[in-house]
């Protein structure tokens, strides 16, 4: 509806409101002129394109040979160490029984850890060991001892009755027995050497009193079986006053 002329006469309201609605209306002009111009400026929404064709699957590639395996490595050669192995074979861990009034071979080892057993056909040429004892002992006047240095029931060394001489009073004792493999096999074809040397020293004056002996057994020793060392010893007479027992033994194998 088209908005009247402004007229003579009218009040101050009338006045008014016809100036809002002039208002208004140039308002809704400028609206549409706007709008023309966006419909203008955007356009018509064009027609949707045809979609087109899917191209075709390109074809595989072919698998790349494989590399075939590097062939392993040669063995390396053995350590050849240049000298024989040393080590320790046996120690004594207690005290060994006391040998006391009797005239039967008693062993004069005592309990420990380690072996004192070489396997059959384990020996080799140059096999060299050493046994060390200690210990205290007490003998009547002119009594003796004999030691015997055994594999099994083998005697590989004797020492024979030795005089102990003037009495013993609970004297510090020693003994040290080497030996080495000088051939292996059967008896009458192996051979082994052992040195023996037996020490004591005398508490009423501090002498070192003792024997030695020195054997070659290839008759009767065998490599070719288990041998197992012992060390017995026997006095001449069985008396209280003659008593004997170790208290350190250490083997080893000392090339």
């Amino acid at each position: 509806m088209p908005i009247p002329s402004r007229q003579i006469g009218w009040s101050t309201q009338d006045n008014l409101l016809w100036q809002i609605a002039k208002q208004m209306e140039q308002t809704e002009c400028q609206l549409c002129t706007l709008n023309d111009n966006i419909q203008t400026i955007t356009g018509t929404a064009g027609t949707s394109g045809t979609s087109g064709v899917n191209g075709s699957s390109g074809s595989s590639g072919t698998s790349g040979i494989d590399s075939s395996s590097g062939s392993s490595g040669t063995s390396g050669t053995s350590y050849n160490p240049p000298f024989a192995p040393v080590y320790g074979l046996f120690a004594q861990t207690a005290n060994s029984a006391l040998v006391i009034n009797t005239t039967t071979e008693t062993t004069i080892i005592g309990g420990g850890v380690g072996t004192l057993t070489i396997g059959a056909n384990q020996f080799a040429i140059g096999d060299s060991f050493r046994a060390d004892f200690a210990g205290v002992m007490n003998a009547d006047n002119n009594q003796t001892l004999r030691i015997r240095v055994k594999a099994g029931s083998t005697v590989l060394a004797d020492s024979g009755a030795q005089n102990l001489g003037s009495s013993i009073n609970s004297d510090v004792w020693s003994l040290s027995i080497n030996f080495t493999i000088r051939a292996l096999g059967a008896p009458t074809v192996a051979s082994v050497v052992t040195l023996g040397t037996f020490n004591f020293v005398k508490t009423n004056n501090g002498t070192v009193e003792g024997f030695s002996w020195n054997t070659v057994n290839n008759t009767t020793f065998d490599t070719t079986i288990s041998n197992t060392l012992d060390i017995t010893v026997e006095w001449g007479a069985a008396s209280t006053g003659n008593n004997i027992y170790s208290d350190i033994f250490v083997l080893n194998k000392i090339y």
